[in-house]
């Protein structure tokens, strides 16, 4: 009978251990996404900006950051994109806002195909809480 006591108390130790290292790495979980930036830019200037380099040097990551995309599929649509973009040879991207830079409602993107050919099309420009994205919809006249 002695002996039955150790064993409980290494099984309550045990226990304790691993309901202390769930808390802590809930914990970590929950500091990781409170500490996650928020999507977008802090201005259309700097939206701007970014979306031409994050297009123009096919980084997915860059790009993904600036999405106004719903759900958590944003990441994997920004790989593809930029995928599709590199196996175009796309070269040269400008970005233009409008009609009013100070308070887009549209992102014009422009630039080169590896061939030479030029390329244009609307992207939809979202404001949310400061923060400007860019959501792949047809722009709202």
């Amino acid at each position: 009978m002695g002996q039955a006591r150790p064993v409980h108390i290494r099984r309550d130790v045990k226990v304790g251990l691993s309901i202390a290292a769930a808390v802590v790495w809930i914990g970590a979980v929950t500091l990781l996404i409170v500490h996650e930036p928020d999507p977008g830019a802090a201005s259309p200037a700097e939206l701007r900006d970014r979306l031409a380099t994050a297009l123009g040097s096919h980084d997915p990551d860059a790009l993904g950051g600036l999405l106004d995309y719903p759900g958590s599929g944003g990441d994997d649509f920004a790989k593809d994109y930029v995928a599709v973009l590199a196996d175009h040879g796309v070269h040269d991207v400008r970005v233009e806002l409008g009609p009013d830079a100070a308070a887009p409602a549209r992102a014009t993107i422009t630039g080169a195909l590896g061939d030479g050919r030029p390329f244009s099309y609307p992207l939809t420009v979202t404001s949310e809480d400061g923060r400007w994205t860019v959501a792949f919809t047809p722009p709202l006249p």
